[in-house]
């Protein structure tokens, strides 16, 4: 490949829109162009690193006995509305009508699609199957940001396992789980698997694969003692003993005029952590009282959890005012004070706690000496407050650290839910017709290569791992007006290539500082530079991108010093 001939649009300065280092050096470098907020088009290099990441995955895969497939990107509404994921899944999926008037979508991810052709598997001697696809996935984000961090449209690895019970989908499950930490390991990526929320997707449990990052948009808590690792949404951590004095017989109202927070009300001797948060959500339509101590944030995504609804909303001062008889800063769920029976959701960490403050569900009144067991009626006990930093780790007790990651890879065991919905079934051993157990694997091609820079960095610009770099080495013609150099530097490149080396030369009529830059920029590995100095001496420099080392090698070694610099 001749570097003249490629089409590698790299800019001087960085991109104005770009937030993060990798769209920045995407753009810089000349891997992507932006057609619309959400939408790349992957220029040729970008290409390149693209199928080298698909191969790795793809050798992973079949590694595990997945079998590739592809389906359909565009979905009828049927699987989807069975599966009852028409409406959760919002104004995120792409939709649409055909010319008939019958609805469609754009494929957000297809358990719908492979359930339906998993229905002719019948019988359980078919099992288990594992299959997998690379296809584009599209997802209405109503904030794309970060370059292919998060886009509209992108191209997932999604994998699907089928199994005829609980036992043969933790086998799967963890199969997929050693691909792909192997996977990752692979891509030079350090991520760390994470106990996750399954979300939209449902079913029992899931991991996700986080890589440490500034710019990740999801926060990982983590022990560095020993290795515990969750994502926020899912972590817990473990709390002091409540160890509250017995209070009063009954809990006591007092006047707290102009109270309206948390910190207002500890000038009445009412530390945050002795105080009881009450927040007002709908839930399905449900006005519901969710109960968190005072210190305590919530996690919305956990409360999502815990109740299954599929419509949440914090409620609004109207909606509160006709319930409660209160705004916000007095509310309380003390039975007695309750205007109007409502369902009570409360963290695990008021449980057992005495002695307590809160609302009395009048403005400027609150309520001390509350006995959560004696005073509220919980319908539910859930764990609903967000772990904070310097809390201690459930396994060993060590303090947690909360880290910024990039979500790389999620799996999930998804049970027999669509199964159920879409009528996927075998005949057991016992001739019983039962549903199959799924689970469900995804990595995004686009995103691993965005994180894979943002690991792999510096002030130069990308510094591919050599396993996805677009080219192993590049060789510059220092001066390529000069014949000699120029004829010399073509010899190395063809015995590079005929060695099967992956090699493109850099025959540009531009300066040799031109071509170092854009060599550093673009992240190739390693560096073989042919000039007058080095001609005359019978030599040619090598140079390691990612430590910037340089060695004088004779030039007819080059092939053998480069070939050994690769195995490395």
């Amino acid at each position: 490949m001749r570097w003249s001939q490629m089409f590698v649009p790299t800019l001087r300065d960085d991109p104005a829109e770009a937030d993060a280092p990798s769209h920045r050096l995407l753009l810089r470098a000349g891997y992507v162009r932006q057609l619309t907020a959400g939408h790349y088009s992957l220029l040729p290099l970008a290409v390149r690193v693209r199928a080298r990441i698909i191969e790795i995955i793809r050798a992973e895969m079949d590694a595990i006995g997945a079998q590739e497939m592809l389906l359909p990107a565009l979905h009828p509404a049927e699987p989807w509305q069975r599966s009852g994921r028409w409406e959760l899944m919002g104004q995120e999926m792409f939709r649409l009508r055909d010319r008939r008037g019958a609805d469609h979508a754009l494929g957000m991810t297809h358990e719908e699609i492979f359930a339906t052709v998993a229905r002719e598997l019948n019988s359980y001697r078919r099992l288990p199957q594992q299959w997998y696809q690379f296809q584009t996935k599209f997802r209405d984000e109503p904030r794309p940001k970060g370059g292919l961090m998060r886009t509209r449209e992108f191209t997932m690895k999604d994998a699907y396992s089928f199994d005829l019970d609980g036992a043969g989908l933790d086998a799967s499950f963890g199969a997929y789980h050693g691909a792909y930490t192997r996977i990752f390991e692979r891509l030079g990526l350090p991520a760390l698997a994470c106990e996750a929320s399954s979300g939209t997707m449902g079913g029992s449990d899931s991991t996700e694969f986080m890589c440490p990052a500034d710019v990740g948009e999801d926060l990982v808590v983590h022990c560095p003692a020993c290795g515990y690792a969750a994502n926020i949404e899912r972590a817990t951590s473990v709390l002091p003993a409540a160890s509250d004095a017995p209070g009063p017989a009954a809990p006591e109202r007092f006047d707290t005029p102009g109270v309206r927070t948390i910190e207002d009300l500890r000038a009445y001797d009412a530390p945050d952590d002795r105080q009881i948060k009450t927040l007002v959500y709908v839930l399905d339509g449900t006005l519901t009282l969710v109960l968190l101590r005072g210190d305590h944030p919530l996690n919305e995504q956990k409360l999502v959890d815990a109740t299954g609804a599929t419509g949440i909303r914090a409620a609004d001062p109207a909606e509160i005012q006709d319930a409660l008889g209160a705004l916000p800063g007095s509310l309380g769920a003390v039975d007695a004070f309750l205007p109007t029976p409502l369902p009570v959701i409360a963290d695990e960490a008021l449980r057992g706690r005495r002695d307590m403050f809160t609302g009395a569900n009048t403005d400027d009144v609150h309520l001390r000496g509350v006995d959560v067991d004696r005073d509220i009626e919980v319908g539910k006990w859930a764990d609903l407050r967000e772990v904070e930093a310097g809390q201690r780790c459930v396994r060993c007790g060590e303090a947690l650290e909360i880290r910024r990651a990039i979500e790389v890879g999620h799996i999930f065991k998804l049970g027999d839910r669509y199964a159920r919905a879409l009528g996927v079934e075998v005949l057991d051993p016992d001739g019983k017709r039962v549903p199959v157990v799924m689970g469900s694997y995804g990595i995004g091609v686009e995103r691993a290569m965005a994180a894979i820079i943002e690991i792999h960095n510096d002030d130069r610009g990308i510094v591919w791992p050599l396993a996805v770099a677009p080219f192993q080495v590049t060789v510059v013609v220092a001066q390529s007006d000069d014949a000699e150099v120029a004829e010399a530097a073509e010899d190395v490149y063809a015995a590079l290539k005929g060695a099967g080396v992956d090699v493109v030369i850099d025959d540009r009529a531009e300066r040799a500082g031109v071509k170092f830059r854009d060599a550093e920029l673009t992240g190739i590995p390693f560096r073989v530079t042919v000039g007058r100095r080095g001609l005359a001496e019978g030599t040619a420099e090598v140079t390691a991108r990612a430590t910037g080392d340089t060695e004088k090698v004779p030039l007819d070694a080059v092939v053998a010093h480069v070939r050994s610099l690769l195995r490395r």
